[in-house]
């Protein structure tokens, strides 16, 4: 008894010991590319906090002037319902219809740039992930965790048909799962914000989730896998959902209706 006692006692301070080479061990992927970045110029959102932060440190001390990759990392994650000011689902507002404007809007210098690069940071959360084209604002049925995953998978799907449209223009995208991240994306979960404080020592720092962003935007020679979704600095699967053409056409044709653009 007084061994398991001393056990329990010193178990949270050998975690906390232990911490760095559990999240080394964790962390499967490195971006290794020493590649320089001369003349170029980067726009990385949701810069301010978290992964998008230690991607923008990261690509900052590459760069000289500028940087043609656009990295579409901002995010919310489980928001009780709410609107953007544009009317959106919060989720698919910031998620998915956000990045999908701006790339729109940034598509003519990015060809303009080639090569070039667009990466949409989705989630392991996608699997889970359904887009019920009569219900995309949420008005019918509303789960703030299945809203997230609704939205992650679109941005899969973004990315796949996107990289269909622009085949040949010198713009390749990719889509990454950061991992697990101990980050301010779960604010809005009482309930996850406590799974992080116990999972804590097994959890990504932010610059451990910037990893696989980095790669894909510096890895050189990764124009053939155009369109790919990335875990950990390697290709991984995505769902049956994610896969499917018909569902990334008519989401990318409804996106653009609602966005008030020009659907070709």
């Amino acid at each position: 008894m007084i061994v398991l006692l001393i056990l329990f006692l010193f178990f949270p301070f050998l975690l906390y010991v232990a911490a760095p080479q559990i999240r080394k061990m964790l962390a499967f992927g490195v971006c290794t590319s020493t590649v320089q970045l001369p003349g170029k110029v980067a726009i990385v959102t949701g810069a301010n906090t978290g992964i998008g932060k230690e991607t923008a440190k990261e690509l900052a001390r590459r760069e000289e002037k500028h940087l043609h990759i656009l990295i579409n990392n901002a995010g919310v994650m489980m928001c009780p319902y709410s609107k953007t000011a544009d009317g959106f689902e919060m989720h698919m507002g910031v998620n998915h219809l956000g990045h999908f404007l701006l790339t729109h809007l940034l598509l003519e210098k990015l060809k303009a740039s080639a090569p070039s690069r667009v990466i949409n940071v989705s989630s392991w959360g996608h699997h889970l992930g359904r887009i019920h084209f009569h219900n995309l604002q949420g008005e019918k049925f509303y789960h703030s965790g299945l809203a997230y995953c609704h939205s992650k998978l679109a941005n899969i799907l973004f990315t796949r048909e996107l990289a269909r449209r622009l085949q040949g223009s010198g713009i390749t995208t990719y889509s990454v799962h950061p991992g697990s991240v101990s980050s301010e994306l779960i604010r809005h979960s009482s309930f996850m914000r406590l799974m992080w404080w116990l999972f804590y020592y097994f959890l990504k720092t932010p610059q451990q989730g910037a990893q696989t962003s980095l790669y894909c935007a510096l890895a050189e020679g990764l124009e053939v896998l155009n369109g790919n979704h990335f875990s950990d600095c390697h290709v991984t699967w995505v769902s049956a959902q994610a896969r499917n053409e018909t569902i990334a056409r008519r989401l990318w044709d409804v996106s653009c209706d609602l966005l008030g653009l020009p659907v070709d």
